[in-house]
């Protein structure tokens, strides 16, 4: 079992609803993303086209930020998804400058608030269920808690969608696809299969769980 996800630039236009649904799910802190719009162009003219790539942490299969930490912060999980342990993790910010995706954040503070008058009640509901730990680093986790309680629940990551990332379950374009790599009938291995898929900043030879079609 490897989780992985394809993601079809066609149908993807850049509404960045996935952005907030990463937000929401994880309460993340202001100024802290774990996924990204990339707005480019490709062509020449007159044949150019606009591209909206979302970006987000590739979970490699070799990944070069767990051989960056000293600490062994970093991990790789059976199932390929790349985690943090935030009680191992120094601070040394040595992974955010070896990701080639640039993907990864600092936890500087969480003495922090989106409003002036002090943090809402749903910032305090994320620091009970998702706290975060100043001097870390925190990254996309594939939303590993919803895949982990799902497939104790009997679910099907990827396709039921209390098993499934919320930036998936978000995107009404259905641009992004996600399941299992190993699994030659999944929706994501067929995608790779059938179609010409790429992934990014692949000199890298990182073996990255996210792929591209266009």
């Amino acid at each position: 079992m490897r989780w992985g996800m394809v993601i079809d630039l066609k149908k993807c236009y850049g509404c960045n609803a996935c952005v907030l649904a990463c937000k929401q799910e994880h309460f993340l802190l202001p100024g802290m993303f774990f996924n990204h719009v990339i707005i480019t162009e490709k062509g020449k003219y007159p044949n150019v086209k606009k591209l909206m790539i979302p970006t987000l942490c590739n979970h490699c299969g070799d990944p070069v930020c767990a051989q960056a930490c000293p600490a062994g912060a970093t991990y790789q999980r059976e199932d390929g998804i790349v985690a943090v342990d935030a009680d191992k993790c120094t601070g040394c910010q040595y992974c955010i400058m070896a990701c080639p995706y640039h993907q990864r954040n600092y936890v500087k503070t969480t003495n922090t608030s989106y409003y002036e008058q002090g943090k809402s009640e749903r910032e305090q509901l994320g620091e009970q269920l998702n706290p975060y730990k100043e001097g870390t680093v925190v990254k996309c986790t594939f939303c590993m808690e919803r895949i982990d309680g799902g497939l104790k629940a009997g679910l099907i990551p990827g396709r039921d969608r209390e098993a499934t990332p919320a930036c998936v379950n978000t995107c009404y374009t259905k641009a992004r696809v996600f399941g299992d790599l190993d699994d030659p009938d999944s929706e994501v291995s067929k995608l790779i299969r059938e179609n010409e898929v790429y992934t990014l900043c692949p000199e890298t030879q990182a073996k990255p769980s996210v792929y591209y079609m266009e």
